[in-house]
């Protein structure tokens, strides 16, 4: 059966200058979080949803995210020859077989809008989702990832769906806040979106979070549309157009979203899912338990 979402966008040419130096020579998407790059994680969520072909919006210091999901020949026969068949098996993981990688570069920094402008001919004429890394987004035990989440709420409602959250009033200055009216559990028939407004002007604390499934129709918003805060051609901009012509919903997802865009979210997301990690969480745990006494 042919999945509904079949292509993801990944963002991925900022200059990462918050985590400087660590981002002076390398793309700040590879910045690990225990043993897992950003992007890495961001993928393997779009895969569990069964999206199979990924589109990176790359800039020129974002080599290392083609390599990464390249075939390390090298790698995997030194692996092979030195008998270490679980670290082969993770190399190789990586990309799997059945997923495709497409990359096209961003000419410009010309905002998160531009980026997905970009994806516009690898994409076609088909829904798509948008996956930024910085977010990394953890689904709940046992249950689904938040972009699986989301290909299910589209499933039924059929257009765009955009994640969000609710936050703080003072903290509306730092995302998309949406307005709307509750059409089912979690989920908001959306009438109106700006983006970053003073606490004082923000119509809800309804905040997007870095997943979205959209319909091509924000192409064409995209386009059209004029440059927004900070000289940026916004997506949000391009949704609140697109909310003239079609149906957008906003879905409250399930689990913990770490703002690894910031120091102490990726920090944030280092101890907890060190403390969950297969491998070393016990002992991790353990550890951290044994500084706070």
């Amino acid at each position: 059966m042919k999945p509904l979402i079949e292509k993801a966008v990944f963002p991925i040419a900022g200059l990462g200058s918050r985590f400087l130096p660590a981002t002076k020579a390398s793309a700040k998407e590879m910045l690990p979080v225990v043993d897992k790059p950003l992007i890495q994680y961001a993928v393997e969520e779009a895969y569990a949803a069964g999206i199979r072909q990924m589109i990176f919006v790359t800039g020129r210091t974002k080599r290392s995210v083609e390599d990464h999901f390249d075939t390390a020949y090298e790698l995997e026969s030194e692996l092979e020859a030195a008998g270490k068949h679980e670290l082969l098996q993770v190399a190789r993981s990586i990309a799997p077989d059945d997923m495709t990688c497409v990359y096209v570069r961003q000419p410009r920094a010309l905002g998160l809008g531009h980026a997905v402008l970009c994806a516009k001919e690898l994409v076609g004429p088909n829904p798509f989702a948008v996956l930024l890394a910085d977010d990394l987004m953890v689904g709940p035990a046992g249950g689904g990832g938040i972009m699986q989440q989301m290909v299910s709420q589209y499933a039924q409602w059929r257009a765009s769906v955009l994640a969000v959250q609710d936050v703080p009033r003072e903290h509306t200055q730092r995302y998309g806040i949406v307005s709307g009216k509750d059409v089912a559990d979690g989920v908001v028939d959306v009438s109106g979106i700006v983006e970053k407004p003073k606490p004082e002007n923000a119509p809800s604390t309804l905040a997007v979070a870095g997943r979205y499934i959209l319909t091509p129709g924000i192409f064409a918003e995209l386009e059209h549309l004029p440059r927004g805060t900070g000289g940026e051609i916004q997506l949000t901009d391009a949704i609140a157009q697109l909310l003239r012509r079609e149906k957008v919903f906003a879905y409250r997802y399930t689990g913990t979203r770490y703002d690894c865009g910031s120091k102490l979210g990726f920090l944030q997301a280092t101890v907890d899912l060190g403390e969950t990690h297969a491998q070393v969480g016990r002992e991790f745990a353990q550890w951290l338990a044994g500084r706070a006494s």
